[in-house]
């Protein structure tokens, strides 16, 4: 007779605390926690070896944890339904179980097929719910109650495993073995729990006191913001862990003798805030999949060539635009795989805006860079930078004033950008306007290849060209119902004026930067 015992597929989710797929498993028998590796899911164009480090580094820890629990994680390599095939063959598979995913096509595909190997071989597939995404949802009114709802539940502990007996752990590839590309991050996140549960402590203890005031600008948000996007993204600490700390760290504020500062105060009511705007971008994607892929709103559709033209989408991708402020912010990405959310949205917006692309492949190379790239926090918003939401404000950056409002003294732009050097500081945002620009322009750094200026002008005519109209108003009204915050009035108000959502009203950028 075959051993029963029951899979918990982890995904994104690699903790072994706050985890009721684990502990709903473990309640009912043996558990074998199992990862796949995934070859097709790594070559796809918004994978990337850096993902792949972090990834590895939270298996090593996640297998330690459950180790200690009593049972190691298996990894097993190839397709999903091919492996739990190969289980199948040696034991009684009782049950799956997971966490809910909302990750991108592929992965919406490659889950409609485990659905489906489920059915044929009369195995329950048990998804549970982690974070503040409703799926299947009806309707956002209420939504926002229910993300509270949800976070307030009880931090569930991790459960003790028995041992399974001839299954081999298995190795966990390199990138090299799974064909990545190199991908050098030298200033990359550690990923694992333990980086993941040191981020949230200290940036409540210490770090977070100047987060809103320090989070719009690169040189500051790096220490200031609590860097806990990866882990958010790669669930090594789940969102109601993270909410539910900075919950009690307001508390705690609150009860010092002196009380709380009002940095602290503001700082932790925003972070509290972008926690919440996380899962209301995620669900834009879970409700509406094809957003990955297609405009929100169809008038956009034909608006930028489908195929950049000439160097641009190149010469932005190496932070080679002539635009310092541009080019620096690339540059930094590149080396850490991380950006801050006012920098994240400035690039995606002078690729959609001043170069006129279309946002699909400056969105997939930036899916590819940050190292806490999420599907559904990404595609909303590259999509929202980019102007084709219908329901957000035009919102063109100016790349040369964010370059003196967030790095005044130039000290960012001559770090990533050393062929400035000779540069005055005075000149550094600009060096055009320097009298011996010609001793570095198209020598060591190119000329803009772009006049921003007249670019951005040219950009908000097109976009408002096409918001006029009955009909236009109409369809970005019911993408507004679907998808809209119901938070504060802010959707009711701006429907009732007929007027598009303020994208300021809405202000996270990507994947990193709901959580700091």
């Amino acid at each position: 007779m075959k051993t029963s015992l029951r899979i918990v597929w982890f995904k994104r989710d690699f903790r072994a605390a706050d985890h009721r797929a684990l502990v709903m498993a473990a309640a009912e028998g043996p558990v074998l926690p199992l990862f796949v590796v995934e070859p097709a899911f790594w070559r796809l164009p918004d994978s990337a070896a850096r993902h792949w480090a972090f990834v590895t580094d939270c298996l090593l820890t996640l297998r330690r944890d459950l180790a200690a629990l009593g049972q190691p994680l298996v990894v097993r390599v190839g397709a999903v339904t091919q492996v739990l095939e190969a289980f199948r063959a040696d034991f009684e598979i009782a049950a799956l179980h997971s966490h809910e995913e909302t990750g991108n096509a592929w992965t919406y595909d490659r889950d409609r097929r485990v659905a489906t190997w489920c059915c044929d071989h009369g195995v329950p597939w048990h998804e549970v719910r982690q974070n503040g995404v409703v799926r299947r949802l009806s309707s956002r009114n209420g939504w926002a109650k229910s993300w509270d709802r949800f976070m307030g539940e009880a931090v569930v502990p991790p459960p003790a495993l028995a041992p399974l007996h001839g299954i081999e752990p298995g190795a966990i590839p390199s990138a090299a073995e799974l064909g990545l590309r190199p991908d050098p991050c030298s200033g990359r996140q550690a990923g694992g729990r333990p980086a993941g549960l040191e981020r949230l402590s200290s940036f409540l203890a210490r770090r977070g006191e100047g987060y809103r005031a320090a989070m719009a600008s690169p040189s500051t948000a790096a220490e200031a913001c609590s860097r806990l996007s990866p882990h958010l993204a790669w669930g090594t600490v789940s969102a109601r862990e993270v909410a539910q700390a900075t919950w009690a760290r307001q508390r705690e504020l609150k009860t010092l003798s002196k009380g709380p500062t009002e940095h602290w105060r503001r700082s932790l009511v925003s972070f509290s805030g972008r926690l919440h705007w996380r899962c209301h971008f995620a669900q834009k994607l879970e409700d509406e999949p094809h957003l990955e892929f297609r405009n929100l709103h169809p008038a956009y559709n034909g608006l930028r060539p489908s195929e950049p033209k000439g160097h641009s989408l190149q010469s932005w991708k190496n932070g080679e635009t002539g635009l310092p402020f541009v080019d620096a912010c690339m540059r930094a990405l590149v080396a850490e795989g991380w950006m801050n959310f006012r920098m994240r949205a400035m690039l995606m917006a002078f690729a959609s805006y001043h170069l006129w692309l279309d946002w699909r492949q400056p969105g997939e190379h930036l899916a590819r860079l940050f190292t806490d790239y999420d599907p559904g926090i990404h595609w909303p918003q590259v999509q929202m930078q980019s102007g084709t939401t219908g329901i957000n404000t035009v919102r063109v950056y100016n790349p040369i004033k964010q370059g003196y409002d967030q790095d005044p003294k130039g000290a960012f732009l001559r770090r990533w950008l050393p062929e400035l050097g000779s540069v005055p500081d005075a000149f550094i945002h600009e060096p055009w306007r320097w009298e011996e620009a010609g001793s570095v322009l198209d020598r060591r750094y190119p000329f803009p290849v772009v006049d921003h200026l007249a670019a951005a002008k040219e950009a908000r005519r097109k976009v408002w060209m096409l918001r006029r109209g009955d009909a236009y108003r109409a369809v970005a009204d019911a993408i507004q119902e679907k998808h809209g915050s119901r938070k504060s009035g802010i959707a009711a108000a701006a429907k009732r004026r007929r007027k598009p959502v303020q994208a300021e009203q809405l202000s996270l950028a990507f994947s990193g930067d709901g959580s700091g």
